[in-house]
């Protein structure tokens, strides 16, 4: 299993409900998240269907900073107003990061593993991470937000002698 990279149109596929969770799917999410451990920069924190080809709705996801879980059929009933600049990277998109302002908090709706509904409000990095994440389902790449908001858009270059990466901003 890899991970697609852009422009692959595979990551544009708007995807579809999961039916039934099988055995392979759940074999498959489990991969996923052992994958998405791999990464370390950025940070493996999420991976949605469309990262690895597949065209049904469903991802993984770092929730509470400690857990990986698998989402199906994913909702975000609500938005909240207010609003925080996120400087986001994705694994499809490697070495570029955008300034990308999301809600700090939204009510969602998805199927668990063992197929139970759940319907929960999340905030901070939870919330974050669930609407990256989500917006994979939709064919959306975090680029596409970068360019709607007329955001700051920057490539890692390197890194300096403590090893903190060196960006510099891409005029788009």
């Amino acid at each position: 299993m890899e991970v697609i990279q852009a422009p692959n149109q595979l990551l544009r596929v708007k995807t579809k409900s999961v039916r039934i969770i099988t055995p392979e799917l759940k074999k498959t999410t489990s991969e996923m998240i052992k994958l998405t451990q791999t990464f370390s920069d950025p940070e493996g924190v999420g991976l949605a269907s469309t990262q690895i080809g597949k065209d049904l709705q469903y991802f993984v996801i770092l929730k509470n900073g400690k857990n990986f879980i698998a989402v199906f059929n994913p909702k975000i009933l609500s938005y909240s107003k207010t609003t925080k600049l996120f400087f986001e990277g994705c694994l499809s998109i490697p070495r570029y990061w955008g300034e990308i302002k999301r809600s700090t908090s939204v009510e969602v709706s998805y199927l668990d593993i063992n197929g139970k509904l759940v319907k929960e409000k999340l905030t901070g990095n939870n919330a974050w991470f669930f609407q990256h994440e989500y917006d994979h389902l939709q064919g959306k790449l975090f680029m596409d937000l970068v360019l709607e908001q007329k955001s700051r858009l920057y490539k890692a270059v390197g890194r300096d002698r403590a090893g903190a990466e060196i960006f510099e901003e891409v005029k788009i």
